[in-house]
């Protein structure tokens, strides 16, 4: 049963109450001040209560002694006010449910309370009732009050939330006879089966609400996947059956052991002493572990800045123990709510229902669709079983283990040490479960829940819930990387096969799987340890591959991918790929095309599993387009082109081909040459032969263009979807007279739009008319379907051409999230002697309005864009121009320091901080 143990947390004792009748002689609280004495007191109480716990956990009280003292705090409260409204001469029954009827009260949590009758409560009590009700509300304790009778809580109960509490329901004072009629209604509307069943399907859509993952960014410390409803949960299915009310009574029923109660029961502290300081910053009931907090509460927690730490080590640590916990509360609340099922339920289903056992070999048994040991010494008698049992799995299309073998295998993995990875026998197991592809995924999730992975590859343990404090890395390091593999095996699957078909085609041609399997294992295992992560895995990526008995060969090439994994996403994205001298000194560092296929596919895959958000259309076609031009040089293709003259050449051939084998009955051939003779040879570098053939065909039916007051003069702009993979991205290219303005300006209007760009190509023809190209994506996703909002841009950048002032720049507010980074503006500068033009890299916290402010820069500083290459990757923007005078010549040093000094002015300049 709960009781109130307070002793060590001195906490300011209630005021005694005075009657309404006023018949107390002495009263122990006199009110002075007439607006609060209706109130007795009690928000002052309230408030120095909280204040008495914080105290008393700074001390170092331990933090279930605080949630039970408040808890026993409120209970006095409320018993006192069920006597001072004089409910206590009536037959209502006061409860105290949900977490409060565990005895389980943080500063700002909810109390939920209930208020019963025998029969239908008597009208004379709802002067009474209403006035308790008042008094909660008034002295601030927001309750969660029902107000029932047994007849209206057997109606309630129908919904399985409201059994939930009832189950934990508490009585606090009245009518003794009520006491055990909450968890009787649960009884008689709820078999055990019903009330299983309908808790884990909840469970189940729960976790789909938090992505399914433990290691959201900003997770919800209750309601998420390892949160204190995982903990609930277990509660909730088992204690009605067992006929207690405190997790350790399952002890002493041998359902759950000491050691699985300690690790709950640590695990589910750590989670309330950051709730207390959730509620402490917030002085409400918040459960969201937001970026907000999270630097502070990693403070509160103990977690200090050491001397040589990189500026987010701590809240890193902090966030990483959090991962850990919650990874523990979700595979125990997994595991004991099928042991549940299995140990209570299943044996009372009836036959046709309960699963059949057939034996796989002498150590382990089929039971149903998931895999069990024969006998409870297997591990300790054959330690080989550990990986055997997983490759069985595997060969057999099993990805769930009976919970007797869950923990006899967690704490075989405890003995796996040196000796046990030393073992040949052992270590062709592990190579064998890598090379068995089915279920992979499932198999590796499981290993890493019960401290196989983790024994067996030490390193894998230490990035266990790492995480990066940024919005671009979505998962921690052990969580990324096996949903790396996951998404290796999805390009097998057929329901992928639209989202990756280039991919797909290669990885299904790759025999020797596990290759990328230990790459992907070891592309990230050495973050967190300082130094180069790539180069550290290198070596013990080979090292491992060589000591498990694969070929030199396979070891190196284990090595090279694992060394080179970022090079291919980096190259796509930084870097000018339609310059034929960027894909040669790329095609020169993978060498072959059997890196290029292994590093592609592990590419995407990479991607995709680091944050499935930010992968688009856009960055999908430049990576097919760098994997195309690398592989046709590789191949020594004779057609291939080698440099700029051979690029331009096979583009316009190509395109010329394209233009004799579809229907242009507007394009007239001798037109069409001489238009491409006034383009320019940059034009035919950076542009795809499908492109130019829609932007002839639009130029072709445009009016000509002539003076700037023509009426017929106005620029051509022309939009559709964006063709290359997917179609969430639109491209928009504009073809009008040049002019100093034109980047700064289509910036603004872009930005006014809420359009974000991808990708922007600037070129200037040979007879002074601009090309501009780009790639943008829609955020209300409405500008390739609603004709009006196309208008509506062409009008605005036609409007903008016209105007020769500088753009107008839009005020918005920083995104809450964006607050909490600090991202030092960089700029670097390279010369490109190719095209006579310098390469200015930024990089800057990302922003609003971030490219049109810089526009702006390049506007006042008389700064000619050529070509831009647009990279967001979470909260860092990292982008490219290429640039040059207003008269296309290289800048000087001395306009390089003025334009990189006046663009880190502008962007230090935050807009509207207080953005919440």
């Amino acid at each position: 049963m709960f009781t109130c143990d307070v002793a060590s947390v001195y906490i300011t004792p209630l005021p005694a109450l005075s009657p309404p009748n006023g018949t107390m002689e002495t009263p122990l609280l006199v009110v002075n001040d007439p607006t609060k004495k209706s109130l007795l007191g009690i928000p002052e109480w309230l408030i120095q209560i909280n204040e008495d716990i914080s105290r008393a956990l700074e001390r170092g009280v331990n933090i279930r002694q605080l949630v039970t003292a408040r808890a026993c705090a409120i209970d006095e409260l409320l018993t006192a006010l069920f006597s001072w409204f004089e409910l206590d001469k009536t037959d209502l029954a006061l409860f105290a449910t949900g977490g409060y009827g565990r005895g389980e009260l943080s500063l700002y949590s909810d109390v939920d309370i209930l208020l019963l009758a025998p029969d239908e409560i008597a009208a004379s009590m709802t002067t009474q009732i209403n006035g308790l009700v008042a008094m909660l509300w008034d002295i601030g304790l927001e309750p969660a009050l029902s107000v029932r009778s047994v007849k209206d809580c057997l109606e309630a109960a129908t919904d399985h939330t409201v059994a939930s509490t009832l189950l934990e329901a508490r009585l606090l004072v009245g009518n003794e006879e009520l006491k055990d009629t909450p968890t009787a209604v649960v009884n008689k509307l709820w078999t055990q089966r019903e009330f299983y069943e309908v808790k884990i399907e909840e469970a189940k859509n729960r976790y789909l609400q938090h992505n399914a993952t433990e290691y959201n960014l900003e997770p919800n410390i209750k309601t998420a996947p390892g949160g204190l409803r995982d903990i609930h949960i277990i509660g909730w299915v088992t204690k009605r059956y067992f006929r207690v009310s405190k997790l350790y009574d399952l002890v002493q029923q041998n359902f759950l052991t000491e050691k699985e109660f300690d690790e709950l029961s640590f695990a589910e502290s750590y989670l309330w002493q950051i709730r207390h300081h959730l509620h402490e910053l917030t002085g409400r009931n918040e459960n969201r572990l937001l970026f907000d907090y999270q630097r502070d509460i990693a403070q509160l927690m103990g977690y200090e800045t050491q001397p040589d730490d990189e500026p987010n080590a701590a809240v890193e640590r902090f966030m990483r123990d959090y991962y850990r916990c919650a990874m523990q509360i979700s595979t125990l609340s997994e595991m004991l709510t099928n042991h549940y099922f299995e140990t209570i339920i299943e044996p009372h289903l009836p036959v046709d229902e309960r699963p059949s056992k057939h034996p796989l070999n002498a150590r382990f048994n089929q039971i149903g669709d998931q895999i069990a040991i024969a006998h409870h010494r297997v591990f300790a008698q054959h330690p080989e079983a550990i990986l055997e049992m997983f490759l069985l799995m595997g060969q057999h299309g099993l990805k769930k283990v009976r919970t007797h073998t869950l923990r006899a295998l967690k704490v075989a993995a405890r003995g796996i040490d040196q000796n046990y990875r030393d073992n040949t026998e052992h270590q062709a197991l592990f190579l064998a479960n890598l090379k068995e592809q089915n279920y992979l995924f499932h198999r590796l999730r499981t290993m890493n829940r019960y401290g196989v992975l983790g024994n067996y590859i030490p390193s894998f343990a230490q990035v266990t819930g790492l995480m990066q404090y940024d919005l671009f890395h979505r998962y921690t390091v052990d969580a990324h990387t096996l949903f790396l593999i996951r998404i290796l095996h999805r390009f097998t699957d057929d329901r992928f096969q639209q989202d990756f078909p280039l991919v797909s085609a290669i990885f299904q041609r790759i025999e020797r799987k596990e290759i990328l399997v230990l790459a992907a294992m070891f592309h990230d295992i050495a973050k967190g340890r300082g130094g180069n992560h790539s180069e550290l895995g290198q070596s013990e990526s080979i090292e491992f591959c060589l000591k498990h008995g694969m070929s030199v060969a396979d070891a190196n090439l284990v090595g090279w991918l694992t060394r080179y994994h970022l090079l291919m996403s980096m190259t796509a994205q930084k870097k000018d790929i339609s310059d034929p001298e960027v894909v040669t000194v790329f095609a020169d560092l993978v060498s072959n095309v059997t890196h290029l296929n292994h590093l592609y596919v592990l590419t995407v895959a990479d991607m995709n599993a680091t944050n499935p958000q930010l992968w688009n259309s856009w960055r999908a076609s430049l990576m097919k387009q760098l994997y195309t031009q690398t592989r046709r040089i590789l191949r020594a293709d004779i057609d291939a082109p080698t440099n700029r003259q051979d690029m331009i050449a096979a583009t316009r051939k190509q395109a010329l081909q394209m233009l004799d084998t579809v229907d242009n009955q507007h394009m007239n051939r001798e037109e069409v040459l001489r238009l491409w003779d006034d383009l320019g040879d940059e034009y035919f570098l950076r542009e795809i032969a499908e492109d130019i053939l829609w932007h002839t065909e639009a130029i072709l039916a445009h009016p000509p263009m002539g003076r700037a007051s023509d009426a017929d003069s106005a620029p051509l702009v022309v939009l559709r979807e964006h063709r290359e993979l997917a179609l969430d991205a639109v491209q928009v290219f504009v073809y009008t007279q040049d002019q100093a303005n034109l980047f700064a300006v289509t910036m603004a209007v872009f930005d006014q739009m809420n359009l974000d760009v991808l990708d922007a190509r600037i070129i200037t023809a040979t007879r002074d008319f601009a090309l501009d190209s780009y790639v943008l994506l829609d955020r209300s996703g409405t500008l390739l379907t609603e004709k009006d909002e196309q208008e509506e841009l062409k009008r605005r950048l036609i409007e903008a051409f016209k105007n020769p002032t500088a753009p107008k720049l839009t005020s918005k507010r920083l995104p809450r999230q964006l607050l909490h980074f600090d991202i030092p503006t960089t700029i670097s500068f390279e010369f490109n002697e190719a095209s006579g033009q310098h390469i200015m890299s930024l990089q800057t916290l990302d922003q609003p309005g971030l490219l049109a402010r810089v526009g702006q820069v390049f506007l006042q500083q008389g700064i000619e864009v050529h070509s831009a290459r647009i990279t967001t990757l979470g909260e860092r923007a990292e982008d490219m121009f290429y640039i040059s005078d207003q008269n296309d010549a290289p800048l000087s040093e001395a306009m390089l320091e003025t334009l990189k000094q006046a663009l880190i002015a502008s962007l230090s300049v935050r807009h509207d901080p207080s953005y919440g």
